[in-house]
């Protein structure tokens, strides 16, 4: 097989584990020289395919590579630009096989979640519409847990449990505190359409009383009253009140809590502040003294809170990604499969990206309780397995040590490109 070179790039919004992914592909790639030369990424995502910014990650040490594997955010940047039907775009697909052909990328890899996927579709038909031989996949990462098929998304589990965490130790706080200050802790998440992070913080607590006393679901319609009064009496019973809320919580009609009125690159409505909402309600209906917190990018980029089981499925995805690439598979995301509960084992399989694009992956309704406001036991038994394990980055000078990379640009062959 001739050798040919290779392109990765990160989508959407970042883990803290997605580099560990880009520190799989890359050295599963290197472990093939016969059939991969060059690796090069998309400085921001696919927009440095388009704008033929290209990053050499060929000049970058072993022990650079390796470090991402600890290292959170995106190394390489990334970007929130979902490529358009090919039909009314397609000089933009064009641009992308002209890139392809000056530089001999014949292997195309997108590490990003449901949006990311539809992009690397599109990008895997370019070779039957456009005459190009180019070998396209999926490698999952979503910090919501919301594509299907993979049992779970790469970069969940330790937001997971930093949400777990998170929860449990506020609640320590307010709980000392209760007496004579605060009544109410809300905790935002994020979470747009799925509940699944939101459902991490009902990890924290297993016993009645034990909080979080009340998790809100997008799943769920929010109902004022009936969350009004779940908040009293938790404070008559216990003291005070901790709230888990996803920043996707809606009301019946389908309207966001906190819909702040505008859309991000990829259509979806932006969102401002679940948290305030919701506690400037507690303030106006129950009138208890409250705190609230946005976890915001913190959750996402704890890598010194990392699942290791996170950590691990991050990295196995990006090498068998490869795997796939060289076995001649195309539009395709390696997913990651549960073997057994207990002891937790799992494997990584493939799926077909036609069926991953564009598909969202909600919580089951068994998962949540009757009322809507805590978890199950299903629900904690799927959950629990993904937030196992340590994983510490090396530490200096008392801070974590992240990868410190070249980014060493590759000399641009074509004229400019206006996106």
């Amino acid at each position: 097989m001739a050798q040919h070179n290779a392109f990765y790039a990160q989508s959407g919004g970042v883990t803290a584990v997605i580099n560990a992914s880009a520190c799989g592909v890359i050295e599963a790639c290197r472990q093939a020289p016969d059939q991969i030369g060059k690796v090069y990424a998309g400085h921001n995502g696919i927009i440095g395919a388009l704008t033929e910014d290209l990053i050499d990650v060929t000049q970058e040490s072993d022990e650079s590579i390796a470090a991402l594997r600890h290292t959170p955010g995106g190394a390489f940047g990334s970007c929130r630009y979902k490529l358009k039907d090919i039909d009314t775009h397609r000089a933009q697909y064009e641009r992308l096989i002209e890139v392809f052909k000056a530089h001999d990328i014949r292997y195309f890899f997108y590490n990003g979640g449901g949006d990311s996927a539809d992009t690397c579709l599109k990008v895997s038909q370019l070779s039957e519409k456009l005459g190009y031989p180019l070998t396209a996949i999926h490698v999952p990462k979503t910090v919501d847990n919301d594509l299907p098929i993979t049992d779970n998304s790469p970069g969940f589990g330790s937001v997971a449990k930093y949400i777990a965490t998170s929860t449990l130790e506020a609640s320590l706080d307010i709980a000392s505190m209760c007496a004579t200050s605060t009544k109410v802790f809300v905790l935002e998440v994020m979470g747009r359409h799925a509940g699944w992070i939101a459902a991490a913080g009902g990890l924290a607590g297993e016993s009645e009383g034990e909080p979080p006393h009340l998790i809100i679901f997008p799943e769920i319609s929010f109902d004022r009253k009936a969350v009004m009064a779940r908040v009293e009496e938790s404070v008559q019973k216990y003291g005070y009140c901790v709230i888990v809320v996803s920043e996707g919580a809606r009301y019946e009609d389908g309207t966001f809590l906190a819909d702040a009125g505008n859309t991000d690159a990829f259509g979806h409505r932006q969102l401002g502040g679940v948290a305030p909402t919701l506690a400037g309600m507690v303030k106006q209906d129950l009138g208890y003294k409250y705190h609230w917190a946005v976890a915001d990018y913190l959750q996402r980029a704890a890598r010194h809170l990392a699942s290791k089981t996170d950590v691990e499925q991050a990295y196995a995805v990006g090498r068998e990604a490869v795997t796939l690439a060289l076995a001649g598979k195309n539009a395709m995301m390696p997913a990651i499969r549960r073997i057994s509960q207990e002891p937790y084992q799992w494997d990584v399989i493939s799926a077909p990206l036609a069926q991953v694009a564009n598909q969202e992956k909600f919580m089951p309704r068994d998962f949540i309780s009757e009322d809507g406001f805590a978890i199950m036991p299903a629900c904690r038994a799927y959950l629990s397995p993904l937030i196992q394990g340590e994983d510490f980055p090396p530490f200096e000078n008392g801070l974590p040590k992240v990868a410190k990379l070249k980014l060493a640009k590759v000399e641009q062959k074509l004229p400019k490109f206006t996106l």
